[in-house]
């Protein structure tokens, strides 16, 4: 028994293509020098010292109309109005809320019996019908 041969073709030699390097801008930043804690001035050098004192900054802002304030027997009844509007609301709210929640579900379950009451009276007609 002969063991079998493959004749292989020769090989051919395939150009490959060059790929170059892909290039990206690196953002930097320049450090920031800070100077170590224990600095002193060199020997012999004065530090200056200077007694002026930077002027502050002005804010230029554009005239404003003169703002009239009502009267004390205007003003106290406004001011009475409105924190026993916000004590209202406060303590109203979470009454309104559960009150809210109670009626849904009432009303949800009174749904539902509605619902099976329907369909069991569509059943029990059908049932009749059929019979």
């Amino acid at each position: 028994m002969e063991i079998p041969t493959i004749v292989l073709p020769p090989t051919q030699k395939i150009k490959t293509v060059e790929i170059p390097l892909p290039k990206a801008d690196v953002p930097y930043y320049i450090p920031l020098v800070v100077p170590p804690s224990d600095l002193r001035d060199e020997k012999g050098v004065k530090p200056k010292t200077t007694t002026e004192v930077p002027p502050a900054p002005k804010l230029n802002l554009p005239p404003l109309p003169p703002i009239p304030i009502p009267p004390p027997d205007v003003l106290v009844p406004t001011v009475i109005t409105a924190v026993t509007a916000v004590a209202a609301t406060t303590v109203a709210t979470p009454i309104i809320q559960d009150l809210k929640e109670r009626i849904t579900k009432f009303l949800n379950n009174k749904i539902k019996k509605w619902k099976e009451n329907r369909k069991k009276k569509k059943e029990s007609s059908q049932n009749s019908k059929k019979t």
